[in-house]
């Protein structure tokens, strides 16, 4: 760490003594009208004149002056631009002066006349309208065959993380569109990595309206980081893409297309790709979908109203309550993907509609092992556990998104996703459990574990929207309709054997062998209607009502073995359960100058009705009727203090019913000594919470800066109960427990070294937790302490060098009140590096280093792991089509999945078997469209 901060350090001092050094020059001077009124806000900029490469950037102040401090003595062409104003160009030739004052410039006010010019004379390399930034992407070149993920990260303000996840100005990108349009839905992440550099005419970022903003006609003063990308004409024409074919080491294959075909009113896109090298085609919401947590979650679903307290999301819960399986995910273990999709986009002044169809399948092989140790109230229990883990998943993903623009006054959309999926699942685990810290304790129990499970599944979530303005200013009314359907079914099969240590006492085994056949079917019909009506011209009173109506319906049935067709009365559950819900509130909203004050309050209520019998068909044994009323206010403050600087804060308070797989009155002992009780007794659970945060970003030095703060209170919380007996088995219960809390404070900080050629970031962060649990009985308080910082540094001098460095730290700090002894810190580091280099005769270098450590000196845990990956690569061919490369991944073999956390009562740590060292032989050619010349219609 500290030679790492080091180096940042001296890479400061570097510039800043460059900057002061002798032979550097000032440049100033004044942009004015014809009257000689200074034009405030003007954006100037200096170039290289052989390449127009910028150099520097800026904007002129309230009076129209502009300045460059501390540049290297050379020649410029300086170049500045204004609305409505031809662009203006002075040739900068220093000599001997230290200071070169071009003294008041007049910028000549655009005609059509003067439209042709304009045309010749506007390309610049970047330029600044109010909170919008358009960049030219000839200005920051990459080499051959890159994609847009590639050029974002030359663009200054702009930061891609390894995830693909964009951060813009100090804000993370919530839409990527293509020529203004959805592009694969709203995943930021297809276009990016998908489209090539090459076909991008211009880079815009700039601010856009929240989605339930566009639908309700009401401005919510919130805002979404938006970044646009906008086609050359020639890739508008005919069709363009990438192919990629690669063969390597230990029988490694990888496969990969994109083809695209654009034009005005139309956008097609495929993809595919296949791979046993754990590049994952597969994103995070694809992963969630298979454990069908995130069905819905498109942001537009016409639930109107204020936030928090709605509780009508459709989705959540693992509704078919499949056994123990353990858990997956990217890059650990094995994967085998297969992904690939197509997208099409259809746009007109008055119709919208954009298609997308995505598949995934992921086949991963896992093997892990695990030391885990739980604090009892006056012992600790450790487990060692080593598991193998062999997953199937695929997934079929469709969406339809459908807007009419009837008339002036009446809009309407139409949004339809589904999902299908299906998979199996492998379990197999060797459990040791000790009556103590470590494994040199006595030994308690011994347990084999040979769980399978076989699943499919099935949602589909509709939702209409009907908006209508009238003649008054301001006046809307919104009505959504909507129907959500999830259909699940697994067979899982149990088999375990468990082995009782007793002192003294001839040891005991209990022998699981069952079959577990579960049948899951959620519905739900829900509807919103939103009125506004505006006051003044400052103020808009919103009221709204929501309904929903809940059916959850879970058979499981239970067989032993032993005899097939008898049922296990002790496990087998048929649970119904339905679930209304109403909602009423207002809310009133203050509108001025830039300032968004909104509070309002809302009654909603809560109607659970279930039951529940051994079999389908029997009689119920047991009936929940139970109704919950609350009240639900909510604050928000959006304040724009103008030149990019935000305020914004609030309060809601948000009221979510318990899970279904926490309600039900079933015993899942998938795991013998770890075994499940739900809870049909559970109400509501209750968060209160508050944030604060500032905002800013400078669109002339790129300066930037972001804090906020928030707080959580919990009542009625959801948490799980353990009880513990003499044989170690664990049974853990649901139930509703009030005070625990959480509050955190982050701030990011970046600015640039040298414009345009090095930017540094800085971002630290805390966090406090106190959380509750029950453990045999008695309370313990688990505080939490957490603190990180990071650091990243971007140093693109050229075309020929770019270097990419990050270095990230955090602590968790975890305090128990029942066994203090056992306090502990987990310390986790990153450092990670890439360069590309571009050699001669169209030869290119790329390296990345990661090299991680995690550390917990409370159980002497201390690893480290470096990652070193190269290539090199030829572009070939005619116009530079064809791409060679040959890559080295992992080249010191040390990849593996390292993972250790600690909370409520346990600390863990885990290492997985991955994919280490191998080398792979690849193939690209770029497809690309109709080149030919388009006289284009854009200003400056």
């Amino acid at each position: 760490m500290k030679k790492l901060l080091l180096i940042f350090l001296l890479c400061w001092c570097s510039h800043w003594g460059m900057a002061q050094q002798a032979g550097r020059l000032t440049l100033r001077g004044t942009l004015t009208d014809s009257l000689g009124q200074g034009l405030p806000e003007a954006t100037v900029m200096l170039l290289i004149p052989a390449d127009s490469s910028l150099v520097s950037f800026g904007r002129s102040d309230k009076d129209g002056a502009f300045e460059f401090k501390n540049m290297k003595r050379m020649e410029y062409l300086l170049k500045a631009s204004y609305v409505g104003y031809l662009p203006f160009q002075f040739h900068v030739k220093p000599e001997s002066e230290a200071v070169i004052d071009i003294g008041k410039q007049e910028m000549t006010e655009l005609n059509q006349d003067l439209y042709e010019v304009v045309i010749k004379t506007a390309r610049a390399p970047l330029s600044i309208r109010g909170d919008t930034v358009e960049y030219d992407p000839r200005a920051f070149k990459v080499p051959p065959g890159s994609s847009v993920e590639d050029l974002l990260r030359r663009l200054p303000g702009m930061q891609v993380e390894q995830d693909g996840s964009i951060t813009a100005q100090g804000e993370k990108v919530k839409r990527v569109t293509v020529d203004g349009k959805r592009f694969f839905g709203d995943d930021t992440k297809a276009a990016t990595k998908n489209l090539p550099a090459e076909a991008i005419d211009k880079v815009q970022v700039f601010n856009d309206k929240t989605e339930q903003s566009r639908i309700t006609g009401v401005d919510d003063g919130k805002h979404e980081k938006t970044l646009n990308l906008q086609l050359k004409d020639s890739h508008k024409k005919g069709g363009f893409g990438k192919v990629t074919a690669a063969v390597g080491t230990d029988k490694r294959l990888a496969g990969k297309i994109n083809y695209n075909r654009f034009n005005e009113k139309n956008q097609f896109a495929v993809i595919g790709l296949g791979n046993n090298t754990n590049q994952g085609g597969m994103s995070w919401d694809d992963y969630q979908d298979f454990k069908g947590s995130q069905s819905f979650n498109w942001g537009d679903d016409g639930d109107f109203g204020f936030g928090g307290g709605r509780y009508i999301s459709f989705g959540g819960g693992d509704e078919s309550l499949t056994i123990q399986v353990g858990s997956g995910g990217q890059n650990r273990g094995y994967n085998k993907n297969f992904a690939g999709g197509a997208n099409y986009n259809f746009d007109t002044k008055k119709t919208k509609i954009n298609t997308s169809y995505y598949y995934n399948q992921n086949h991963q092989d896992l093997d892990a092992t695990e030391r885990q140790t739980r604090f009892l109230e006056s012992s600790a229990v450790t487990t060692l556990d080593t598991n193998s883990r062999r997953n199937l998943n695929r997934n079929h993903r469709l969406g339809v998104r459908f807007e009419r623009n009837i008339d002036s006054l009446n809009t309407f959309i139409l949004l339809s996703n589904s999902r299908v999926g299906d998979g199996t699942s492998a379990y197999q685990s060797m459990e040791r459990y000790y009556r103590g810290e470590t494994s040199a304790n006595p030994l308690s129990t011994v347990s084999q574990i040979n769980n399978y499970s076989d699943f499919n599944s099935f949602a589909m979530g509709n939702t209409g929207i009907y908006r209508r303005k009238f003649a008054k200013k301001g006046r809307n009314v919104a009505v959504s309709a909507a129907y959500n359907i999830n259909n699940s079914d697994g067979l899982n099969t149990q088999r375990s054997s468990n082995r009782f240590i007793r002192t003294g006492l001839p040891d005991s085994t209990a022998v699981i062998n069952q079959d577990n056949d579960t049948k899951s079917l959620r519905t739900q019909l829900k509807s919103s209607l939103l009125y506004i009506e505006p006051l003044s011209k400052r103020f808009i009173l919103e009221s709204f009502y929501n309904f929903s109506f809940k059916s959850d319906q879970v058979d499981r049935n239970v067989y032993d073995l032993s005899d097939r067709t008898q049922l296990n009365r002790n496990l087998s559950r048929y649970y119904l359960n339905k679930t209304d819900f109403h909602r009423v509130g207002t809310s009133l909203r203050y509108s001025n100058n830039g300032l968004n004050i909104s509070g309002g309050l809302a009654m909603q209520q809560i109607h659970m009705n279930g039951k529940f019998a051994v079999d389908q068909g029997e009689d119920f044994q047991a009936t929940l009727n139970r109704k919950f009323v609350n009240w639900t206010p909510n604050f928000s403050l959006n304040y724009d203090l103008k030149s990019n600087r935000f305020l914004f804060g609030g309060y809601h308070m948000n009221i979510n019913e318990p899970g279904i797989s926490d309600l039900q009155p079933i015993v899942d002992n998938s795991n013998p000594l770890y075994i499940r009780v739900g809870n049909p007794n559970l109400v509501p659970s209750i968060q209160h919470s508050g944030n604060l945060g500032y905002n800013m970003f400078n669109p002339g030095s790129f300066v930037r800066m972001y804090l906020n703060a928030y707080y959580n209170y919990y009542q009625n919380q959801v948490i799980y109960n353990q009880t513990v007996d003499q044989n170690l088995v664990t049974t853990t219960m649901a139930a509703n427990i009030s005070g625990g809390n959480d509050f955190g404070v982050y701030a990011d900080y970046g600015f640039p070294i040298v414009k345009t050629k090095s930017n540094l970031s800085l971002n630290v962060n805390y966090g406090i937790g106190n959380h509750l649990t029950n453990i045999n009985g008695l309370l313990n308080k688990t505080l939490t302490n957490s603190y990180s910082l990071g650091l990243r540094l971007d140093y693109t001098p050229s075309d020929k060098l770019t270097f990419y460095s990050n270095a990230n730290w955090s602590i968790r700090d975890t305090k128990y009140s029942i066994s203090t002894t056992q306090d502990q810190k987990i310390i986790n580091a990153r450092y990670s590096a890439e360069m590309n280099i571009k050699l001669p005769k169209e030869i290119y270098f790329n390296s990345g280093f990661n090299f991680s450590t995690y550390t917990n000196n409370r159980y002497d845990f201390n690893q480290s792991m470096p990652i070193l990956n190269v290539s090199i690569y030829k572009t070939l061919l005619k116009s530079k089509k064809g791409e060679i490369r040959l890559s080295a991944y992992d080249v010191f073999n040390q990849n593996r999945g390292i993972n250790q956390s600690a909370y409520q009562n346990f600390v863990s740590q885990e290492q997985v078997r991955t994919l280490a060292r191998y080398f792979l032989l690849s193939f690209s050619y770029n497809m690309r469209g109709m080149n030919h010349s388009v006289r284009r219609n854009n200003r400056f």
